[in-house]
């Protein structure tokens, strides 16, 4: 594809709340995409997971567009504090208490388990995992440019960011910093404003912490901020292009970066923010692990359920948008998967070339979705349309393929054995049978036929016997 056809990329850019065109400067081979990884201190429960598929499907869709994506992701396996605001108790340590490992112990089981969380879902792992006890290094010496340009001062307890020397410290998340401080509820101890933040923690002078380094300060550890600034910037440089995270991540993380970045260096730190919104159960809050309220995918696996039915379900909301969870939503995007998988299953193997003028249209058009900020429930549309059409086998099978670059449901393989079973109970069949029933003796063909082939979406299969109708499950 030429160069001039990766113009048509737009996506939603946080810092300028708008759509802009996306497109790379002259001299960067690559796009320079970071992504905020997990705090491995527990599992990762699925609201986390739906951000890192929505930073799948944004990794696909620029290499679908023929961008080389240099993609890293941290891993934040350093003790930091619960609170944005630097209070309350060690992720880590709390993990350890609650599991019985060592902090490092805890950091290398859920990193694992992380990771095969992200191998189910299809996830294309990054170009580079970093961990933040492997850049202690790179934090200690960004706090030390940040020092030495006089942003920080020093407390007790730690080495402090001066946010009111940033002259643009609230414009990322849009703060009213004046309305902040007056309203501040939390205890700021020797904090200047409320809006500073740790860069180094001080270890306590009368106890060993599980996870210290020593500092030009004495020995401590870094604050949560300095980590992804030092390790974006040592493994991408100075400025991203792509910076992705949570909508949570808004007001104090990222805010954070930019401050501390941006000060150290001089230069914009990320040309495009990137957030992906929360996942609710039902209309309830965000999931989170404070609360012990979430589901993982383990969960969900156990119950019936397959990766690729979730990453439907996720493909079928903008990122920007609230996803409302229900298993009667996820019970939809199994039958989803499996109406698909009936199209598409019989169509492996016959790819051709596409080539006819209604082919490169149906590309087109599924281009066009994705390169408006990520349209994916259009581009599944597309999808399920270009199957219903009279396109022959061999270009629908190569546009199966080509869509499923980006979407990533594994459309080259067959049905997943776990994705046949059918969502319906045995009362839900025999209802819908017992309504089949009623309609035949009616003479009333076009629903019960409909009724019939509803269940066959479902994979149950009926024979109608002299004894009555009969059904199995395929």
């Amino acid at each position: 594809m030429s160069k001039s056809k990766q113009a048509i990329l737009r996506f939603y850019n946080t810092a300028s709340r708008s759509i802009e065109e996306f497109t790379l400067p002259k001299d960067v081979p690559a796009v320079r995409m970071y992504c905020c990884g997990p705090t491995v201190y527990h599992y990762a429960h699925i609201g986390n997971l739906r951000s890192y598929l929505f930073e799948d499907f944004l990794r696909r869709t620029l290499e679908y567009f023929d961008y080389e994506v240099n993609h890293v992701v941290n891993i934040t396996d350093v003790g930091h504090l619960t609170s944005d605001q630097d209070e309350g108790e060690d992720k880590m340590e709390k993990g350890a208490e609650r599991t019985g490992k060592t902090v490092w112990e805890v950091a290398e089981y859920y990193t694992q388990a992380f990771f095969k969380d992200i191998d189910l879902l299809n996830i294309v792992a990054p170009t580079l995992w970093c961990k933040a006890t492997d850049h202690i290094p790179e934090q200690i010496d960004l706090v030390q440019k940040l020092e030495a340009k006089g942003y920080t001062y020093n407390t007790s307890d730690g080495v402090y960011f001066d946010s009111l020397k940033f002259d643009r410290y609230a414009d990322f998340a849009r703060l009213d910093v004046e309305n902040l401080q007056k309203g501040a509820r939390i205890d700021m101890g020797e904090k200047k404003f409320v809006t500073d933040f740790a860069l180094w923690k001080f270890s306590p002078a009368d106890s060993q912490r599980a996870m210290e380094w020593p500092s030009p300060w004495g020995k401590g550890f870094p604050g949560w901020h300095i980590e992804c600034s030092a390790m974006a910037m040592h493994h991408l440089g100075p400025t991203l292009d792509i910076h992705c995270g949570g909508t949570d991540h808004i007001r104090i993380h990222h805010t954070n970066e930019i401050a501390q970045s941006e000060c150290a260096t001089g230069q914009t730190f990320a040309r495009f923010w990137m957030h992906g919104e929360f996942l609710r159960m039902g209309e309830s809050s965000k999931m989170s692990k404070s609360s012990g309220d979430f589901l993982t995918l383990k969960v969900l696996l156990d119950q019936g359920y397959h990766p690729m039915e979730y990453r439907l379900l996720a493909l079928t909301s903008h990122y920007r948008n609230y996803l409302n969870f229900s298993f009667e939503a996820l019970d939809s995007a199994k039958d989803g998967l499996r109406n698909l998988h009936r199209r598409t299953d019989p169509l492996i193997g016959k790819a051709t070339a596409i080539s006819s003028d209604s082919a490169l249209k149906w590309q087109h058009d599924f281009k066009s979705a994705m390169s408006d900020d990520l349209n994916t429930a259009k581009a599944l549309g597309i999808l399920n349309s270009m199957l219903r059409s009279d396109l022959d086998d061999g270009e629908k099978s190569a546009l199966v393929l080509d869509f499923d670059k980006v979407l990533g449901l594994q459309l080259d393989k067959t049905m997943p054995e776990k994705a046949k079973q059918s969502s319906l109970a045995t009362e839900e069949i025999e209802a819908l049978i017992a309504q089949r029933d009623q309609a035949k003796a009616e003479r009333n063909f076009i629903e019960s036929d409909r009724i019939r082939d509803e269940l066959a979406n479902q994979g149950i299969k009926l024979q109608d016997t002299p004894q009555g109708t009969i059904w199995e499950s395929e």
